[in-house]
């Protein structure tokens, strides 16, 4: 796979050509559409084999695989009108956009893909969700951190709502440091805390040995301080609003 158009240069775009012109190994010609100007702008300057094309035709007819990353909303924009050959191969990482509606939106038989690439592919290690499988997917996202294929829209949909929870872990982590700076903790001393909190718990992730389940377990004595937090605050009413976000997003992505 030697050279790859990324049509909506956002962040995912900057985290897809980060990692791969990072690798080891010798990086592919990357070919940059004109959305997302200065990301774009930036990425060329840094990375030598990486251009920035006049257009999203041009995007897609220098490369051998095209990658769509624009928002969902902005697709049909993006997209009219161009010409696709069945010879590309189309990677689609908008969520929500199924294959038939992205098949009737470009008018072409070339294999469509999708995929749900995450920001930490910059570093290499982000695992990607594909579907349907294809060889040259799967190599490319493998190079990238690691690559799961999943049979079917369904499945893959489900995938996709769990990345909808990044963000809110990240604010439960910032809600923490917000209550620890209420009680007269120095901003910097609560956050780099909580910070390293969760450091421990990314790295005990890391061994997937021990279920989820498990892991809290080895983390709770009995009638202690993370059994009183969970079980007083993660109840079974919070579990059921989360699962209900869940299926409500679900819901949508279908």
């Amino acid at each position: 796979m030697k050279r790859i158009g990324i049509i909506g240069v956002g962040e995912i775009g900057r985290a897809i050509v980060t990692g791969l012109c990072e690798a080891d190994d010798k990086s592919p010609e990357v070919f940059l559409s004109p959305r997302g100007a200065r990301t774009a702008a930036e990425l060329s300057e840094r990375y030598e084999g990486v251009q920035i094309c006049a257009d999203n035709q041009e995007v897609v007819d220098r490369a051998e695989v095209v990658i769509i990353a624009v928002r969902r909303q902005d697709r049909h924009e993006a997209l009219a009108g161009l010409r696709v050959d069945g010879n590309k191969l189309v990677i689609n990482v908008m969520a929500g956009v199924g294959i038939d509606d992205l098949r009737r939106t470009l008018a072409t038989d070339a294999p469509l893909v999708r995929a749900i690439p995450l920001p930490a592919v910059r570093e290499r290690r982000s695992v990607t969700v594909t579907c349907p499988s294809h060889p040259e997917v799967n190599s490319l996202f493998e190079h990238l951190g690691g690559v799961l294929p999943v049979t079917d829209e369904a499945a893959f949909n489900v995938f996709s709502a769990l990345t909808g929870t990044l963000t809110t872990h990240y604010w439960y982590l910032a809600t923490l440091t917000s209550w620890a700076i209420g009680h007269g903790i120095a901003s910097d001393e609560a956050e780099g805390y909580v910070r390293s909190l969760f450091q421990e718990v990314g790295r005990a992730l890391s061994d997937e040995t021990p279920s989820l389940h498990q892991l809290a377990a080895n983390h709770e004595t009995p009638n202690g301080n993370n059994e009183r937090i969970r079980t007083t605050w993660f109840g079974p009413a919070n579990s059921e609003a989360l699962n209900k976000a869940l299926d409500d997003l679900l819901a949508d992505l279908k």
